[in-house]
């Protein structure tokens, strides 16, 4: 199963914000759509990702306000990313490495989603509640082959 499997599934919709927004606009916008995390565009790009825990860092260091901080100083600059074609078995791998919850999807230099780790745990859930079904069906029309071996 690759990562495109997931969006055409998820859909498309796509919350985003830049670098020069105040982070209490962010964490207001991601309470509102209820979202746990902001894609970061600057010029057309991704730049950076913000999530809930870049948020509370913030927050915390900040003595507990949001202040004046901006987007910038606590997003984290270096998100990991994958494409369309990506396996989700290398989506896994590489979320469970560095403890992300938030993937950009990114084709040709253009942002195509974002998957969560929520987004792959459903995936292996659907899949493993697919394969299950396949193989009670299997089993429930067994061939009745060995009866009429017995009965010879």
């Amino acid at each position: 199963m690759k990562v495109s499997d997931i969006l055409r599934v998820k859909g498309s919709v796509l919350f985003t914000t830049t670098p020069e927004d105040t982070l209490a606009d962010a964490a207001q916008l991601m309470a509102e759509k209820d979202i746990g995390s902001l894609v970061v565009i600057s010029h057309g790009r991704v730049v950076g990702m913000l999530s809930f825990r870049e948020v509370i860092q913030a927050v915390v260091k900040n003595g507990g306000t949001f202040g004046t901080t901006t987007v910038y100083r606590a997003m984290d600059a270096g998100p990991l990313i994958c494409t369309m074609e990506t396996e989700m078995d290398e989506v896994r791998r590489m979320m469970l490495e560095r403890h992300a919850r938030y993937m950009p999807v990114i084709d040709n230099r253009m942002l195509m989603g974002v998957i969560s780790f929520y987004d792959v745990a459903k995936a292996v859930v659907d899949s493993q509640n697919f394969e299950n079904k396949m193989l009670k069906a299997y089993i429930r029309d067994w061939p009745d082959d060995a009866n009429k071996d017995a009965a010879n």
